[in-house]
């Protein structure tokens, strides 16, 4: 029987930017993979020089969603119909920050009902973005209130130790970018359960950031080694079945398959 995983996220590249390298390896591991995406990314800025307008944007970002997740192997791709909430400022009743938890919850656990996943990752929001706080928070919630038992759940982490290293670069790089005022700590390391070695997968994860042409990676002018460091390891949080401490785990389904098994 294959494996399922639900990869839960707020934007449109988060899927490729956060977690492709992850849903190549499930893929490659014969797994069926899924991808829920809350927005279309409508408050995200066009890249210079892509010549996207602002009014092109959503459809835009939702034609490179459903090419990136194409190329990371990807079996189905649904989205929740919320607008993107932006970075700041007020967060109308239709945006991700600003709806009602409860009916973003509803939204995200109707997917998980439907697919039926063996494991659901979403984002840890250590970077600090009200979107991946509320996605964040309603995939937990939507975990919670399932009639269908998901056996293993994760949040996919940028380490702090890694961020520690982005920003240092950042300062000396470009000393006047908008992250080096924002509170992007990154996940303690000594919460990262679970490192996923995704190295082999590398060229067709750079294949779907690629794809997502009408965005600025955050990839973009590091040097080899930080980027390969962020592009080559996955790190994770599970809090489904809580960690009982120890080495971290290399893997996202070790037990997760025969769990499923006694739910059917």
């Amino acid at each position: 029987m294959r494996a399922r995983l639900m990869v839960v996220v707020a934007h449109p590249d988060d899927e490729t930017f956060g977690c492709g390298s992850l849903l190549l390896h499930a893929a490659a591991a014969g797994a069926t993979t899924a991808v829920v995406c809350a927005t279309r990314g409508e408050a995200g800025e066009p890249a210079p020089g892509s010549g996207v307008t602002a009014a092109e944007l959503p459809a835009v970002r939702e034609r490179e969603l459903r090419a990136a997740a194409e190329l990371l192997g990807v079996a189905r791709v649904d989205l929740l119909g919320l607008a993107d909430s932006g970075m700041a400022g007020p967060a109308g009743p239709g945006t991700l920050a600003g709806a009602d938890p409860a009916v973003v919850a509803g939204r995200v656990l109707a997917h998980i009902e439907d697919f039926r996943p063996d494991v659901v990752v979403t984002l840890d929001a250590g970077d600090g973005h009200r979107d991946h706080v509320a996605i964040r928070d309603a995939t937990l919630a939507a975990v919670e209130r399932s009639e269908w038992r998901v056996p293993r759940v994760y949040l996919q982490c940028l380490p702090r130790s890694l961020m520690r290293r982005w920003l240092l670069h950042l300062a000396g790089e470009r000393p006047d970018s908008p992250y080096l005022e924002a509170d992007v700590p990154g996940t303690p390391d000594e919460l990262v359960t679970t490192v996923v070695d995704t190295g082999r997968h590398l060229a067709r994860r750079e294949r779907a950031i690629a794809a997502h042409a009408s965005q600025v990676s955050p990839y973009e002018g590091m040097p080899d080694d930080l980027r390969r460091a962020f592009l080559t390891s996955d790190h994770l949080r599970r809090v489904v079945p809580a960690w009982d401490g120890g080495a971290p785990e290399p893997d996202i389904f070790s037990a997760a398959v025969s769990s499923q098994a006694v739910q059917d």
